[in-house]
């Protein structure tokens, strides 16, 4: 069975991804390949920074392995906060802090479209693969719910009238930005033998 790095050390992330994999590949975690330090995010886009933290760890470990990141892209924001999404109000990453942020630029704007993004870079061999996965959706004025992280309390999903945060974790994951994207690596690498 050949390993395969995914950058994380979340146990639930890892068990999850490996019932989607099958026996094919054996995920290992980033303290399984020896890396203790954080992974680079310097690139302005999501695509350089999975990229950036996939190469880091092959450069570095010389495992196969993937590494993804995430933003909320708001249009009428030309695509903020995206790949600052999780610093948008300052490093000290509060989402409190980064919503009301988002909802201060937002005021008096009727376009509220807006989604959320994930990228996926994939390096096998030395060959790099990138996937997406994309939610569109819509930025509310009021938080609501208790479930989810970030910025799901302010984002309505196209088709839906409850945030990411009024719904499961079950829920969500079977429309989430991540799960579209991890479907699409889960589907590339079963072709491979």
């Amino acid at each position: 069975m050949k390993k395969l790095c995914f950058a994380t050390n979340n146990a639930h992330k890892l068990k999850e991804i490996q019932a989607m994999l099958g026996d094919q590949f054996e995920l290992i975690s980033l303290e399984q390949t020896g890396c203790k330090e954080e992974l680079p995010e310097t690139g302005d886009t999501l695509e350089a920074n999975s990229d950036e933290k996939a190469s880091y760890l092959y450069d570095h470990y010389g495992v196969d392995c993937f590494a993804d990141d995430t933003g909320l892209e708001v249009e009428a924001l030309n695509g903020e906060p995206g790949v600052y999404s999780a610093r948008y109000a300052g490093e000290h990453r509060n989402s409190a802090d980064n919503m009301q942020l988002l909802l201060t630029k937002l005021k008096n704007q009727e376009n509220r479209s807006a989604q959320f993004r994930t990228v996926i870079t994939l390096i096998l061999g030395a060959e790099k693969y990138q996937f997406e996965g994309i939610v569109k959706g819509t930025i509310i004025d009021d938080q609501r719910g208790g479930e989810g992280f970030g910025y799901d309390p302010i984002f309505v999903p196209e088709g839906h009238n409850r945030t990411f945060a009024e719904m499961s974790l079950a829920e969500k994951g079977e429309m989430s930005h991540r799960a579209r994207a991890f479907k699409k690596l889960i589907d590339f690498l079963q072709t491979i033998r």
